[in-house]
C-alpha cells in the first residue's frame, strides 16, 4: 500500500479502512483518499499493479468520484471505459490500472464529504455486493468515528476556555456571554453526533458549563415551569441567535437549509409571544430555555 501525509484523522482511519477492505473482500483494487480543499487526492492504494493511480486527484463533478463528492451518495458503472454518465477526465488513472467496473462511496460528516473510497474490478460488470456492502458499512463507520474526533476536539477546547474561578464583578458581563457562546458551539455540535453515549456526554459538559458560566441551566427539552414548550430545533436556532448569529450562519452551523432556521425561529417566535427574534432570545432566556 503506498500512502502519503495529509490531514491525521481522515486520512489515517481512510487508509487503514482501504487495507481492511481490500483484506476481507479480496476486492483487485481499492483506493481512496482524505477530502482536502474541496477536492480528492488519493492517497491509499491497494492491489494495484501499475503506477496508474498515482497522482490521481478527483474534483467536483469530474468522473464517477466527482459525483460522488457532490451529491454525497454512492454511485457506480459496470463498464467505466464506455460509460456516458460520467466525465472521462481520469481515464488515464483508472484505464491505466486496468479497472472496468467501478464503485465510489463518500464518506460524509454532517453534510460534508470528508473522504472517497473506491472498488474497483478489473473485469466489466460489478464489483461485488460482499464489497459493495462492506464499503457502505465502512464509510458509515468513518464518518461517525471522524464526528466523534470533531466533538471530542470542539468539547476540549470549549473546556480549555472555561474560567477556572468564578468571575470578579467586573468581568461578569464577558464571562457570560463568552460562557453563552461556548455553550452554543457545544450545542451545535450534539446534534451532529450519532452516539449516543457521546450525546449524553457533551450534554453534560452543555450543564457543566452552564454552571461554570453561573448562567441559568436550561430547561431539559419540554416544558417550562410555565408550560411553553420549545422543541429541540427551535431551542438549537435560538440558542445561536442569542449569539448573535444570523439566520444563514446559523444553518451553516446546524447543517440546516436558511428557510428551515426561519421557520423554526418564527415558530419559537409564536409560542414565546415575541414580535422579534431579539425579544423571542429574552423571553426564552425568562424563561429558562435558554442560557
Amino acid at each position: 500500500m503506498r500512502t502519503s501525509a495529509l490531514e491525521p484523522d481522515a486520512s489515517t482511519v481512510i487508509e487503514a479502512a482501504i487495507a481492511d477492505l481490500a483484506r476481507m473482500t479480496g476486492i483487485p483494487v481499492a483506493f481512496g483518499g482524505a477530502t482536502v480543499g474541496g477536492i480528492v487526492p488519493v492517497t491509499s492504494v491497494a492491489g494495484a499493479r501499475t503506477n496508474a493511480l498515482d497522482g490521481l486527484t478527483v474534483s467536483p463533478r469530474l468522473g464517477l468520484g466527482g459525483q460522488s463528492l457532490i451529491d454525497g451518495r454512492p454511485h457506480a458503472t459496470s463498464d467505466y471505459g464506455s460509460s456516458e454518465r460520467i466525465t472521462h477526465d481520469y481515464d488515464r488513472h483508472i484505464l491505466g490500472e486496468g479497472i472496468a467496473a467501478l464503485l465510489a462511496v463518500p464518506v460524509v460528516v454532517a453534510g460534508e464529504t470528508l473522504g472517497m473510497i473506491y472498488g474497483g474490478s478489473r473485469v466489466p460488470g460489478t464489483v461485488g455486493d460482499r464489497f459493495a456492502a462492506s464499503a457502505l458499512g465502512v464509510a458509515s463507520r468513518i464518518a461517525r468515528d471522524l464526528a466523534a474526533a470533531r466533538a471530542r476536539d470542539h468539547a476540549a477546547r470549549a473546556l480549555d476556555a472555561m474560567p477556572v474561578q468564578p468571575p470578579t464583578p467586573t468581568s461578569w458581563s464577558s464571562s457570560l456571554e463568552g460562557a453563552r457562546v461556548a455553550y452554543a458551539e457545544l450545542r451545535s455540535i450534539t446534534g451532529t453526533v450519532g452516539d449516543p453515549d457521546l450525546r449524553a456526554r457533551l450534554a453534560s459538559v452543555e450543564r457543566r458549563l452552564a454552571t461554570l458560566g453561573g448562567i441559568p441551566i436550561p430547561e431539559e427539552e419540554g416544558n417550562s415551569p410555565d408550560d411553553v414548550s420549545l422543541s429541540p430545533r427551535e431551542r438549537d436556532v435560538l440558542v445561536q441567535t442569542a449569539v448573535g448569529l444570523t439566520n444563514a450562519d446559523v444553518a451553516a452551523r446546524l447543517g440546516l437549509k436558511e428557510s428551515t432556521v426561519k421557520s423554526y425561529l418564527a415558530s419559537a417566535m409564536t409560542k414565546l409571544d415575541a414580535p422579534t427574534r431579539l425579544r423571542a432570545v429574552s423571553e426564552a432566556r425568562r424563561r429558562g430555555l435558554i442560557p
